[in-house]
């Protein structure tokens, strides 16, 4: 009996971060040939910390950040996120410990030979865009950073796997632009000894805002944290009582040539720094799919699932989009969902369907008077399930539900401390004791 097996197809992966490495394994693990383009000298993406923010810059990541989930609940399906000897140990340990998992992962996987580090992408699109449909191939254009020469390459699909942490996102305020003073994005911040003795504005209310001025304080004059809502958690609540060069402003109305940073209620004050904490946009300037992929208001679309462009799919694919979620395993059904399509083993709905899918997925949002900016925000473990079904990925185990409610909890009442103080004890044991957690024991991963 002779098994007729798919022809192996030439796949680029853009990014070795976590989305692109995990996409890299299953694209492989199905006999893929596969090219993993990588901009920077090691793998991690985001994770690859950079103290340097002269000329352009990639990772947001800042020299204290530690990670703001418990690290039990992060890994991949097969690669536990473990304690290991002369590392850093902390349930909620710092960005340099989740880089090593991600080098681990890579080594563990043998995933390296796959890589061209310090090659950035300048170009991905239609070798023949009159040939959309089953044999459309791409044309990938690189640049290796300290070559001359552009390399130009045909593969049968992409993956993008880019990221969503690198293209700050600044807010429209009038006299922006007539205020001289420092005005800078958290994309660019790396640690507060530059703000020591001033007065700072951090507008934004997010967890990279709260985090970073509960830094400032301790070296600036006064900070003074500027949110759309007044109406703030208790943890942040208890953060502002008990620090006094710390507080709350209403949004901005507007920026003075003379310092001033006037308040919507009226109030203002003399600033010597802005520091905008207001996040990120998805930007995919590398590819050109003739119109039929966009970005508008942070809305990546038209995408199934947040991942296929019905008129490109499976041949061009993203990974890693959406936000407000376990990303690893995500990123995980994502990539074997896309391994399995090009492989030839699964098959998408009509172009019709997922049309329509989208369609019905942009009203529910609509309905729920969810902006569009928040499009890929999932935020629904119920979601997660349910995509994994398409591949047959294991739900997500209850404890690991329960843990990140629980931190999420946690987080929400006591800010300051809350990765290092917690009550789940008995979901962590759970957690250590599961097949998951013993899958690996006795490897020599562990030692």
């Amino acid at each position: 009996m002779v098994t007729v097996r798919n022809q192996s197809k030439h796949v680029c992966v853009i990014g070795s971060g976590p989305s692109g490495l995990v996409a890299a394994r299953e694209l492989r693990k199905e006999g893929q040939s596969v090219v993993v383009l990588e901009q920077n000298h090691d793998v991690g993406g985001q994770w690859l910390y950079d103290p340097h923010v002269e000329g352009e810059v990639h990772s947001s990541i800042y020299a204290s950040l530690r990670l703001i989930s418990p690290r039990e609940i992060m890994g991949f399906s097969d690669f536990p996120f473990l304690v290991k000897k002369d590392r850093d140990i902390r349930r909620f340990p710092g960005h340099r410990e989740l880089f090593l998992y991600l080098k681990d992962f890579c080594e563990w996987f043998g995933l390296r030979e796959m890589i061209r580090f310090n090659t950035r992408v300048e170009y991905v699109g239609m070798l023949d865009s009159g040939a959309i449909g089953r044999d459309l191939k791409w044309v990938v254009r690189s640049r290796e950073k300290k070559a001359e020469k552009v390399v130009e390459e045909v593969f049968d699909a992409v993956v993008v796997a880019t990221g969503h942490y690198s293209q700050p996102k600044l807010p429209s305020i009038k006299g922006m632009d007539e205020w001289k003073r420092k005005q800078m994005h958290s994309h660019i911040y790396r640690d507060p000894l530059p703000f020591r003795n001033e007065v700072v504005v951090v507008v934004g209310n997010s967890l990279s805002g709260q985090d970073i001025s509960m830094e400032l304080v301790d070296v600036a004059k006064e900070v003074h944290l500027s949110s759309k809502s007044l109406d703030i958690t208790e943890g942040l609540s208890k953060v502002i009582s008990k620090h006094e060069n710390l507080h709350l402003r209403s949004q901005i109305e507007s920026l003075h040539e003379d310092g001033r940073v006037l308040f919507v209620d009226g109030s203002w004050l003399i600033a010597d720094s802005i520091l905008y904490c207001t996040g990120y946009s998805y930007g995919f300037p590398f590819l050109d799919t003739k119109g039929i992929v966009g970005v508008d208001d942070d809305r990546v679309g038209p995408l199934y699932e947040h991942t296929f462009p019905p008129s490109l799919a499976p041949s061009l694919s993203f990974v890693g989009i959406p936000r407000k979620l376990i990303g690893f395993p995500f990123f995980e059904s994502q990539a074997k969902w896309i391994a399995q399509l090009l492989s030839g083993k699964r098959a998408l709905p009509s172009w019709d369907d997922m049309m329509q899918s989208i369609k019905e997925f942009y009203h529910s949002r609509d309905l729920a008077g969810i902006p569009k900016h928040n499009t890929h925000d999932i935020g629904e473990f119920e979601y997660c399930d349910r995509y994994g079904d398409n591949v047959g990925f294991p739900h997500l185990e209850e404890w690991r539900k329960q843990i990140c409610v629980s931190a999420l909890v946690n987080a929400v009442a006591n800010l300051e401390t809350y990765r290092d103080s917690w009550d789940d004890e008995e979901l962590l044991q759970e957690a250590l004791q599961s097949p998951y957690f013993t899958q690996l024991q006795n490897e020599a991963f562990t030692q």
